[in-house]
């Protein structure tokens, strides 16, 4: 495309940032290339007013190349273009980011900036680092770059963050220093960098799901010495005393929310048929019950005077009316206990297919879940016949909640009562118990949880 008149239009070459010419393992540095993938990012809108980073690493990003570009005026008119928004998709990879960047008058340019890799003797040093503190790799996957993270990367010998004459420029423009295309290319990645530096990452040589798994791998054997190290207890021996020896030690503290699930690779399109946005909701809610398990078991129940799982095998619902282990739900049940925890747009109706029906029909089973779990989703989705001695404890009930003359005129149908002329009725759960429900939009909803007596339901409403 050198010295093309051709007008570029960035949504015909959103996803080919080349014009069309694809250039495959020219890294620079060339020790880690085969560790990285290349990602595209397409063309950001024009940027109106403000700065071009938001975080201290994107413009520590700029701050390397305003102090090695030698004329001010190519950096104004990259400034110009970025902001204009004539900078299209952005590749990057292992060593090097491109882009095609168009001109006022229209005239497109293939873009490059060239970054040293990391060595492996450097990545290697990082790496340990990073096992030694976990909290750097957790402010990573909350796509934050804290100082300190920097800080002991550079005191490991290894420096993350561009300095002075690292980013090398390269257009097809003929300039042989940064000139207003590079120069636009740099202002527009200072702006993906603000949302993810695993960015920088890649142009040093790793993609985040590469440097990912080389982490666990350390911290597994890290943790084996360790794990071998430790005395434990014949389990026969410990079976013939009747009782665990060594005493167990003292249970950990309970952690203050749920962890985060293992992080998508962000950098390969999903396999068919795998929704990504509904696997990581799946791992979040399995990380949170997980934590709801842990409270449980650790948390010494005042009745027994011991560990509280023997009140969690026992109790039928949590606050939000989700089964615990006792409980089994049917599959058409779990996609409304799923729908409750506010899964997005997309996973919605994904559940609402996958459980026959509708996305207002799922929306109102979720109402009803929230009030009672899977005991409310049966009074809102089953009708039977009271009979017997349910129906004569049925009448008894409505008979005693009222004061005589004051009880509402009530309509039966089935297990339903209600009342006459009104918006308002009651049903009657395969417990016994009353729940109220109010009409809405010409259908019947949920309006409360349930209770004992049928004037309490009623008067709730």
């Amino acid at each position: 495309m050198t010295g093309s008149n051709e007008a570029y239009d960035s949504e015909a070459h959103e996803g080919d940032p080349y014009g069309g010419e694809r250039y495959e393992g020219d890294s620079y540095g060339g020790e880690g290339a085969h560790y990285g993938t290349e990602r595209t990012f397409a063309a950001l809108p024009p940027a109106r007013g403000g700065g071009f980073a938001r975080t201290w690493w994107g413009q520590a990003w700029l701050k390397a190349l305003e102090e090695t570009a030698l004329d001010s005026q190519q950096l104004k008119a990259g400034r110009r273009l970025a902001r204009a928004g004539a900078v299209g998709a952005v590749s990057v990879r292992p060593g090097r980011i491109t882009a095609v960047v168009r001109d006022r008058d229209r005239t497109s340019h293939r873009a490059d900036v060239l970054l040293k890799e990391l060595s492996e003797d450097q990545w290697d040093r990082f790496l340990c680092m990073a096992v030694e503190r976990a909290g750097h790799i957790a402010a990573l996957l909350d796509r934050d770059m804290p100082p300190h993270l920097v800080e002991d990367a550079a005191a490991a010998g290894v420096e993350l963050l561009p300095g002075l004459g690292d980013l090398e420029p390269e257009c097809d423009c003929g300039a042989w220093d940064h000139c207003g295309h590079t120069a636009a290319l740099c202002y527009q990645l200072a702006r993906l960098l603000d949302q993810d530096p695993f960015v920088l990452l890649l142009l040093r040589g790793r993609g985040e799901r590469a440097l990912l798994d080389e982490l666990q791998v350390r911290s597994v054997v890290g943790e084996a010495p360790e794990e071998a190290a430790q005395e434990g207890v014949d389990a026969a021996e410990a079976y013939a005393a009747g009782a665990i020896l060594p005493p167990l030690p003292v249970p950990p503290p309970v952690p203050a929310a749920a962890g985060l699930p293992p992080s998508l690779d962000t950098e390969v399109p999903s396999a068919p048929g795998v929704d990504s946005d509904a696997l990581h909701f799946l791992a979040t809610r399995a990380a949170r019950e997980a934590h709801r398990l842990l409270v449980d078991a650790l948390r010494t129940d005042q009745e027994t005077g011991g560990p509280g799982w023997e009140a969690t095998l026992t109790r039928e619902s949590t606050p939000t009316g989700e089964l615990t282990p006792t409980g089994e739900l049917t599959p058409a049940q779990d996609a409304v206990r799923l729908a409750a925890g506010a899964p997005g747009a997309l996973v919605h109706e994904r559940l609402a297919r996958g459980s026959g029906r509708t996305s207002d029909g799922l929306a109102l089973a979720v109402r009803a879940w929230e009030y009672g779990g899977a005991a409310a989703l049966s009074v809102l989705e089953e009708e039977w016949a009271v009979e017997g001695d349910a129906l004569a404890r049925a009448r008894a009930a409505l008979d005693a909640a009222w004061d005589e003359g004051t009880r509402p005129q009530l309509r039966a149908t089935r297990n339903r009562w209600t009342v006459t002329g009104g918006q308002t009725q009651l049903r009657l759960g395969r417990d016994g118990r009353w729940w109220p429900y109010r009409k809405e939009l010409g259908r019947w909803v949920p309006a409360g949880p349930a209770v004992q007596d049928p004037a309490t339901a009623l008067g709730s409403l």
